[in-house]
């Protein structure tokens, strides 16, 4: 059994109906989520986002988590009963059952735990995890641009590393973040423009954060493609060859930090309200994953103003036109301002990944890349 798992997660391509390795994938996706989900339940202070758990509704939760150890157990004991990949099958009925052995659904949180306590973010991870892959592969199996890629496609075993950690990681994110903001600019906000600022409209002011955010990113993501020295960790994102819900993931740590920093800084100075900046969060959270997703958005002449597959995926090819164009991550018309939007006469690029496929593919290798790097 081992030895076929072994096979099965280092492989890839398409789960054909009617083996049971659909439905005992997505059986073993779901015990896998179960039992972290349990695992949380049990140590909240260390493994929830202080953030997210706050807005809890704990009922709701526990029901999510019965649902799915019942789906989960349910489709894996039927493909043993009719023999249809028994061994992964096996597997995940076996973890739901451990699952249910440590408490399931009924696991009792002690409401008085602690709340300042270093913590990762598996919470975040199971959540963010469980809903991008139901939205996201629905909308490219709906709408899909290159029909023949698989869900499972090369290398996802790298971005799902890279989803994991950039997940997991999510406290010391925030915390390494926050701190570098008020510390590097602390002394530029004032008083009278945050007043301002926060006293916009919802509407006007959740279009001036994505403006704002936006003219940061759009310069700093440039920079990492001028600056040799910031191309070194960028060229880790620029390594994925497939493109997907799952290749926004690809992001070396250090960029995540610093980007995160530098976009947040004109945020926090100018002071916008919690309303917009909460909207704005959900909205940087979609576009990041859905720009990378392998659908095709036909927006007429909006294409020229929002940022969608159809733009950004000219950010990530290896054609000669495509080469260091494209860097907006919301709002298209910046690259037409600034002269960075790709002409072509086709669709769509030909090639992704970086010019020279230099980049080692592997999650360690990625991380030690910008640092052993020669070139």
């Amino acid at each position: 059994m081992l030895e076929k798992l072994n096979e099965y997660t280092e492989g890839h391509g398409e789960l054909r109906p009617g083996h049971g390795l659909l439905t005992g994938t997505i059986a073993l996706t779901l015990a896998m989520l179960c039992f972290l989900g349990v695992l949380a339940f049990h140590f909240p202070q260390y493994l929830t986002t202080p953030e997210l758990r706050k807005n809890y509704d704990v009922g709701t939760m526990r029901l999510v988590l019965l649902t799915a150890m019942v789906v989960s157990g349910g489709l894996s004991l039927v493909n043993v009963i009719f023999g249809r990949a028994r061994w992964l099958s096996a597997f995940a009925f076996l973890i739901v059952a451990l699952s249910a052995s440590l408490g399931g659904h009924k696991v009792h949180v002690d409401p008085n735990f602690p709340d300042h306590t270093p913590y990762i973010g598996l919470d975040w991870f199971i959540l963010d995890l469980l809903g991008s892959s139901l939205i996201f592969i629905f909308i490219e199996k709906l709408f899909a641009l290159r029909k023949d890629q698989p869900v499972f496609r090369p290398e996802w075993q790298t971005d799902l590393h890279h989803f994991i950690v950039n997940h997991m990681i999510v406290g010391f994110v925030l915390l390494a973040t926050n701190l570098m903001v008020h510390r590097l600019f602390g002394w530029a906000a004032n008083d009278g423009i945050r007043g301002w600022v926060a006293g916009l409209p919802f509407w006007a002011g959740l279009l001036l954060i994505i403006l704002v955010a936006d003219l940061v990113q759009y310069w700093t993501h440039r920079a990492y493609h001028e600056v040799p020295l910031l191309w070194r960790l960028h060229a880790v994102h620029h390594s994925v060859k497939s493109m997907d819900w799952m290749a926004g993931s690809r992001q070396h740590v250090l960029e995540l930090l610093i980007t995160r920093t530098l976009v947040l800084a004109p945020i926090f100075v100018l002071g916008f309200s919690k309303d917009v900046v909460d909207a704005y969060i959900l909205i940087v959270g979609f576009q990041a994953v859905f720009n990378h997703c392998n659908v095709s958005v036909r927006l007429g002449p909006l294409r020229y103003l929002i940022v969608t597959p159809n733009f950004h995926h000219w950010h990530h090819s290896q054609d000669d036109e495509a080469i260091d164009k494209n860097y907006a991550a919301h709002y298209a018309f910046l690259d037409y301002l600034f002269g960075t939007a790709v002409k072509s006469e086709h669709a769509w690029p030909k090639d992704y990944g970086v010019v020279g496929d230099y980049v080692p593919d592997g999650f360690f290798k990625q991380l030690k890349f910008p640092f052993t790097w020669k070139g």
